[in-house]
């Protein structure tokens, strides 16, 4: 069963050579967000896996601004479980705290409620992609801030090619596809 669904989310990545630059292959989830039967599949794959590693032991789904938001909530409710977002800076209202981390192109800065998260809680931190890795490092700085244990960050998809999970140190990651 998890072949063939793992199959069907795989045939529903589209690639786009040479945007939204010469030289970069962009892959594409929208057909996976298009589809209910490849969503599904993506969800409760994830779902499985993280059941496996485990078990009852998270708290929450942190959701990454912006296409973490579209995983986040579904995969926490199939887990039974509550989704935190981690947003750009400037979107949350009320005491946040914040983090600045380094782009090719400059800087970026992400977001959390500072009464997001209780000190220990246990979180799984979830993106559609894992590139370079750092938005992801960022989110998991954010939430060692607030003293919440990151089990693990997982993607729909990982570009393999630019080792984005060294910059995760030891934090587990787990993605459903890979790619160069």
């Amino acid at each position: 069963m998890a072949d063939s669904e793992l199959q069907l989310v795989a045939q529903r990545i589209r690639s786009f050579p040479d945007f939204p630059v010469p030289g970069v292959l962009f892959r594409d989830i929208s057909p996976v967000l298009k589809d209910p039967d490849s969503f599904r599949a993506s969800i409760s794959l994830l779902a499985n896996h993280l059941k496996k590693a485990h078990g009852g032991r998270i708290d929450y789904i942190a959701g990454l601004d912006s296409r973490g938001f579209l995983f986040g909530p579904s995969l926490a409710q199939e887990l039974g479980l509550g989704c935190i977002l981690i947003r750009k800076r400037g979107k949350l209202p009320g005491p946040t705290v914040c983090v600045s981390y380094a782009l090719e192109y400059g800087k970026a800065e992400l977001e959390i409620q500072r009464d997001a998260l209780e000190p220990g809680q246990k979180v799984v931190v979830v993106d559609d992609l894992l590139a370079t890795g750092g938005t992801m490092r960022a989110a998991c700085e954010l939430l060692g801030q607030l003293q919440a244990q990151v089990l693990e960050c997982v993607s729909l998809v990982e570009l393999t090619s630019l080792k984005g999970r060294e910059k995760l140190g030891p934090v587990p990651f787990f993605s459903l596809l890979q790619y160069e």
